[in-house]
């Protein structure tokens, strides 16, 4: 018996498995449900046709979570090919019709002719933790933002100087909105009684807001059609704004207490400008296992801080930024670069020098975050903590 190839198209309820030998012959094709004894069989019939299987799947969490976590805990070594690449290089597979079962072929004969594709692997109990904290953290600062678009919308339709003096990323202005939104009602009250109204709720520089808020209502003395009814969808949006504030800042502290328990917590966060929740973050992009990809270039590339060859013909040393890459982990790339240019003497250094250099400063930041990935590499691979100046090794 020789090796085979299996590869899946995943799906949320069904999953679909092809089976080819090293010729690419087909020796089995199969539907199955995203069911526990359905994929264990699946698995038993794939071992019996052959003595090594390798495995090939397009989703890495989600739907496959359960058919990668059977498969990792019965020692079978999985790929994972993103959907991307499957839909590219069925291209350059006979047919133009798109089934299941053929993206399922693709997958595993990607796998048998390619030796780039990223492993799967079993996860850190405090990795897994993360990316679900994290990935839910990210879904409620993605509402908030909307709902402080909608409240600033909102506000705008009935009273755009209002709008233009608060800023509704801080607390106390969505305090305001809760008691007091429309031109008339902000003058009946005047800045004293307002004052006194914030303070009395816990909001800083109450008599700043009250001077603002006050004097943008005396810019406006006309009413408009519909302001009663916009006034208490903005009453509500502040609210919401609010209590997306406080599940966030819940959350922060859930994340820090979870993120303090992994081994590598104080590496991380010693680099300067990967704040607790960028560093979670990159834990959970990363999944903590620098050897998955060998080397700082990789990591850098998989990031999305890389730039990539676009030589043809005579053009030669032409770079452009790369088109697939983890756009979560490149967040925390690019905003960490940018925290630190303003905390770090060393990142500020770098960065004037790439700006003196004629580069824009997307670009510079860009190469900034590059350095970085170097650095932190070789922090995680020596297990030590980032210092200014590098510990000199004294040579007997």
């Amino acid at each position: 018996m020789a090796a085979i190839w299996a590869g899946i198209d995943a799906g949320k309820t069904h999953h679909h498995c092809v089976a080819i030998d090293e010729s690419g012959r087909r020796l089995l094709s199969r539907r199955v449900a995203n069911d526990e004894p359905e994929l264990l069989k699946l698995l038993a019939d794939v071992l019996t046709l052959g003595e090594e299987v390798t495995w090939g799947i397009d989703l890495a969490d989600g739907g496959a979570a359960l058919t990668i976590a059977i498969l990792l805990n019965h020692d079978q070594p999985v790929r994972y090919i993103s959907g991307r690449a499957i839909h590219r290089a069925s291209e350059s597979y006979r047919g133009e019709g798109k089934t299941d079962a053929k993206d399922a072929a693709v997958i595993a004969d990607q796998v048998r002719v390619r030796r780039d594709l990223h492993p799967l692997r079993t996860s850190d109990e405090t990795v897994t933790d993360l990316r679900i904290l994290t990935g839910r953290r990210m879904d409620l600062v993605a509402d908030r933002t909307r709902a402080i678009n909608r409240l600033r919308a909102q506000i705008s339709s009935i009273f755009p100087a209002l709008e233009r003096a608060l800023d509704l990323n801080n607390t106390g202005p969505l305090v305001l909105l809760t008691g007091y939104q429309t031109p008339a009602a902000l003058r009946r009250i005047g800045a004293r009684r307002l004052e006194t109204w914030l303070r009395n709720r816990g909001v800083t520089r109450a008599d700043r807001l009250a001077e603002a808020a006050v004097h943008a209502a005396e810019r406006q003395h006309t009413s408009l059609p519909g302001e009663k009814l916009a006034a208490q969808m903005m009453h509500t949006l502040a609210k919401e704004v609010m209590a997306l504030n406080e599940q966030v800042a819940e959350l922060d502290k859930r994340i820090e207490a979870r993120f303090r328990e992994h081994h590598a917590f104080e590496v991380i966060t010693s680099m300067p400008g990967l704040s607790v929740i960028l560093g979670a973050e990159f834990l959970a992009a990363t999944g903590g296992d620098m050897a998955v990809f060998g080397t700082p270039d990789r990591l850098a590339s998989f990031g999305g801080v890389a730039p990539v060859p676009r030589d043809s013909g005579r053009i030669s040393g032409s770079l452009k930024r790369p088109q697939r890459y983890n756009r979560r982990l490149q967040r925390v790339f690019y905003t960490s670069a940018l925290f630190s240019i303003r905390y770090c003497q060393d990142s500020r250094r770098f960065y004037e020098r790439k700006r003196a250099e004629g580069k824009r400063h997307t670009q510079a930041v860009l190469a900034l975050a590059r350095r970085r990935v170097n650095v932190l590499w070789a922090l995680l691979r020596d297990g030590r903590r980032y210092e200014p100046a590098p510990p000199i090794t004294l040579v007997a």
